[in-house]
């Protein structure tokens, strides 16, 4: 079908037509920081060559793109550094304020939350749900790995038959910002029938799990850090920064040592740090460098580089440590030109000297080596006999360094 030529479509723009009102694409890309441009003439030769395409239409649809890409390109240009900074700045403020606000509500309900763990005698089950559930698996592990029993719950999953993992003796730990999470509201009528003591952490203490808790902790805010104030941030944060105080509360009371710390660290750089012993490394019999203190100084030398451990101990008659005679010690007996050949090495050793127990930790060695500036220790009992001597290396060979 042919249709009537209309003068306002063959016509070329060649002047710009004055308006009242800026069109919407142009205060979108004030707003946007866009590049706008306007068509002030089209040339035959900018269209594609195909029947239909050349008309201004179709010759910015196709060429639709380049322009969106144009758009896209400004719009997406990252903010400078100072902005990204103040925005992270505001941030961290907020959830620091967030945290220090809690300070004023430890009171006797914050107690009493910690006496309902200490007398269960089953669990703390600790149940949230979206970004409450991740803290609530921190929690429950920070509670597990300090001395109370704790495994974390999904409440989505627990009207599907996880439900009975909550059981008598048990108590409960829920996390909810509203206070009105259905999951959750959901558990309600077993925990009673159960008669499980429940505590809840709710930034509404007047909500329905409020009302029905044991006790309740107020870890409410004034704002997210979040600009649009919707996404839990400073929320979070304060639910996380409470359920720390209550595990470290209840740690010092039950007197949780590093011991019983150890027991639930035994992997990775914990746990050898935590449950390493000095006597696991030590090297003792033949590998031990020792001299008497009549020896002369190229002896100890020479037992210094027999036995590799950049050091020889100096022990009397009955074994006991008298003194160390290091690399270091070398150096300054060098530096006052004494006779390697004639001096005696209770003349040039380090006495007395940093010794450690056998029953010392491994992490104890590397903080005496740190402090005192030594590479190299002995080993010695109460009595002060040499049982044995390590070195830096051997530290790092057992990955407690």
């Amino acid at each position: 079908m042919d249709l009537t030529a209309h003068a306002l479509a063959e016509g070329l723009v060649h002047e710009l037509v004055a308006r009242d009102a800026a069109l919407t694409g142009e205060l979108l890309g004030h707003d946007a920081r866009l590049e706008m441009g306007v068509v002030i003439r089209l040339y035959p030769n900018v269209g594609s060559g195909q029947a239909g395409a050349d008309q201004p239409r179709n010759l910015l649809w196709t060429h639709r793109s380049d322009i969106i890409t144009r758009m896209s390109s400004a719009a997406a240009d990252p903010a400078d550094q100072s902005s990204l900074l103040a925005a992270a700045r505001r941030a961290l403020a907020i959830e620091a304020r967030a945290v220090e606000a809690l300070l004023a509500r430890l009171d006797g309900r914050f107690a009493a939350a910690c006496r309902v763990c200490l007398e269960c005698q089953g669990r703390v089950v600790v149940t949230g749900m979206g970004k409450s559930g991740h803290v609530a698996r921190k929690v429950a592990a920070t509670l597990a790995s300090t001395g109370t029993p704790a495994f974390f719950l999904h409440p989505a999953e627990a009207s599907h038959g996880d439900l009975g993992m909550i059981t008598r003796g048990d108590a409960v730990l829920a996390l909810s910002n509203s206070g009105e999470t259905p999951e959750l509201l959901l558990l309600l009528p077993h925990m009673k029938r159960l008669a499980v003591p429940l505590i809840v952490m709710a930034g509404k203490t007047d909500s329905t799990l409020g009302r029905a808790a044991t006790v309740v902790l107020d870890v409410s805010v004034p704002e997210e850090a979040c600009p649009l104030n919707l996404a839990p941030t400073a929320s979070t944060t304060a639910t996380l920064a409470m359920g720390d105080a209550l595990a470290v509360a209840i740690l010092e009371a039950r007197g949780f040592t590093k011991q019983d710390f150890a027991r639930s660290h035994p992997g990775g750089a914990l746990g050898r740090q935590l449950l390493l012993h000095v006597e696991a490394l030590m090297r003792t019999g033949e590998a031990l460098p020792r001299v008497g203190p009549q020896a002369r100084l190229s002896e100890g030398l020479l037992e210094m580089s027999r036995k590799g451990l950049g050091m020889t101990v100096i022990v009397d008659d009955s074994n006991r440590i008298l003194g160390v005679f290091t690399d270091g010690d070398l150096r300054r007996a060098l530096d006052r030109q004494i006779d390697v050949h004639g001096a005696l090495m209770s003349a040039v050793m380090t006495s007395p000297c940093k010794t450690i127990s056998p029953d010392d930790l491994a992490a104890e060695a590397v903080h005496l080596m740190e402090v005192h500036r030594i590479t190299a220790l002995p080993v010695a009992d109460g009595q002060g006999r040499l049982l044995g001597a390590l070195n830096v290396h051997d530290l790092f060979r057992a990955g407690v360094v």
